[in-house]
């Protein structure tokens, strides 16, 4: 064996196809490429949302609303909810631990009661806020409302 009678595998060494080199190569124009224009150019991407120039449709819809940051998402609680609770469990006191492994409220969740419902039962009820209504009919039915 000889360097100079070294050849690869027939078959495993295509002709390179070169593209681009004018309308006599069958290759000219378009270059395989489909099409000429940006598509066609080396580093191309499309910006996200680009309408070929036409107004896209973020900046076409209407814009509304707002979001405040400083917002807080309670969970609601009605009365009516820890009425049959109370009657469903024999509770006395009911706190977030509570409301948790009842299942009224997540473990992430601040609570609030709601004043939705009849209270009949004498409950010490410990939330994160209150409504003017369950205060009242909390304390109308002989329990406490004790905010965190």
């Amino acid at each position: 064996m000889k360097l100079n009678t070294l050849k690869p595998a027939k078959g495993s060494r295509g002709r390179v196809k070169r593209v681009g080199r004018g309308p006599g190569s069958g290759l000219g124009k378009t270059a395989t490429r489909g099409m000429n224009g940006a598509k066609s150019r080396s580093g191309y991407s499309r910006q996200a949302g680009f309408e070929g120039g036409q107004m896209p449709l973020q900046r076409r819809v209407p814009k509304f609303g707002f979001k405040n940051p400083t917002r807080v998402e309670y969970r609601a609680v009605n009365l009516s909810a820890l009425q049959a609770a109370c009657e469903k469990h024999n509770l006395t006191t009911v706190d977030i631990d509570t409301m948790i492994a009842i299942g009224l409220a997540g473990k992430n969740d601040l609570v609030k009661i709601l004043g939705n419902g009849e209270l009949t039962a004498k409950l010490d009820v410990t939330a994160n806020a209150f409504s003017a209504t369950a205060i009242r009919k909390i304390e109308d039915a002989g329990g406490t409302a004790n905010k965190i």
